[in-house]
């Protein structure tokens, strides 16, 4: 955290850098951002769909070039690190390797370059091990480990939080949060939960899958516990920002009662699923599309079902509001944005 006597004003007026600045995430980190009347460098690679028209600096940056990172943080003190390649199953391990591993080492080998006063890393609740699966989560679970079994998202996000911590160790003042499953407003791409809701809004899932669940948070309240993070987290701190554990099936269900869409009433039970889900996969690919599901999205949504946010609901804040209120604001702006139509 900032050390004792560091006013708002003189907070608000350090220029902040922001990777991925276009993604979910991000676009709404920079609204929090620039209502607080912060300064915002956008990092972006490619795409700005996500904050086109704010006033921030857009700077083009790809974080797996170690020289674009050097630049693009140069007279920046706070740095939000949130450019990462999430993949279920659906993109080959070079690219996620290389943007959630490679990635990560240049940008905390940068921010020690230039002299970075506070990073603050985005990881995920995978890079956590999901073993014992009936035991409860916290920041003292350990790190996942490279084994036959490991997902390559997994593996790399771990790996990447291990590069933080050698960089803390040489001196770089950062911390770590840890989001479990992303849905909200300010979803331009869409990220893989709003397409799924979307594809569920137009019927284009045939039957939901039984035995599957995953805990899902508001993207406005881990931007919002991150922001915190910034001012108040412990250097080297991991930060657990979950929400609410629920099934798919239940999470339909929801969504048809905020956004009056027919829910699928067919249920296929999860040993259907896993053996159709190559078949699903392939033929998402010939239409180069990214698949409803995956063997490994169907392995994801059996696990970390007992998540504790104790910790950053003490020192952050963290109060993840109602999800039926999360799913109904991304009704109305998916619909106010003719994502629906």
């Amino acid at each position: 955290m900032y050390p004792a006597g560091v006013s708002e004003q003189s907070i608000s007026e350090k220029l902040v850098a922001v990777t991925g600045a276009a993604g979910h995430i991000g676009g709404n980190l920079v609204r929090s951002l620039l209502a607080q009347g912060r300064r915002v460098r956008a990092l972006v690679r490619e795409h700005t769909a996500g904050i086109d028209g704010l006033p921030v600096e857009v700077v083009r940056c790809d974080v797996t070039d170690a020289e674009s990172c050097r630049r693009a943080l140069a007279g920046a003190p706070v740095v939000y690190h949130l450019a990462a390649r999430i993949s279920v199953g659906w993109d080959p391990p070079g690219p996620v390797e290389a943007v959630n591993l490679g990635g990560t080492r240049n940008v905390v080998e940068a921010c020690l370059a230039c002299g970075v006063e506070r990073l603050v890393h985005f990881s995920s609740i995978h890079a956590f091990s999901a073993d014992p699966v009936d035991g409860v989560i916290d920041e003292s679970r350990p790190l996942v480990h490279n084994q036959p079994h490991t997902l390559i998202y997994d593996r790399t996000k771990a790996e990447g939080e291990r590069q933080v911590m050698a960089a803390v160790a040489r001196g770089l003042d950062a911390v770590i949060v840890n989001p479990s499953s992303v849905i909200g407003p300010n979803d331009f791409a869409p990220s893989a939960m709003g397409e799924a809701l979307i594809d569920i809004f137009h019927g284009r899932f045939p039957a939901l899958v039984g035995g599957a669940g995953f805990d899902w948070v508001d993207v406005r309240d881990v931007v919002a516990s991150a922001l915190h993070a910034e001012t108040q987290g412990r250097k080297g701190q991991h930060y657990l920002l979950t929400g609410h554990w629920l099934s798919f099936v239940e999470l339909a269900q929801l969504w048809g009662k905020v956004s009056g869409a027919k829910i699928p009433r067919l249920v296929a039970p999860m040993w259907l699923a896993r053996a159709g889900a190559p078949f699903v996969a392939g033929w998402s690919r010939l239409r180069g599309k990214r698949p409803l599901f995956t063997s490994d999205s169907l392995h994801v949504l059996r696990n970390h079902r007992h998540i504790s946010h104790d910790c950053a609901s003490a020192e952050l804040g963290h109060n993840p509001r109602p999800f039926e209120e999360t799913l109904r604001d991304t009704y109305q702006w998916f619909k106010q944005v003719g994502k629906l139509a």
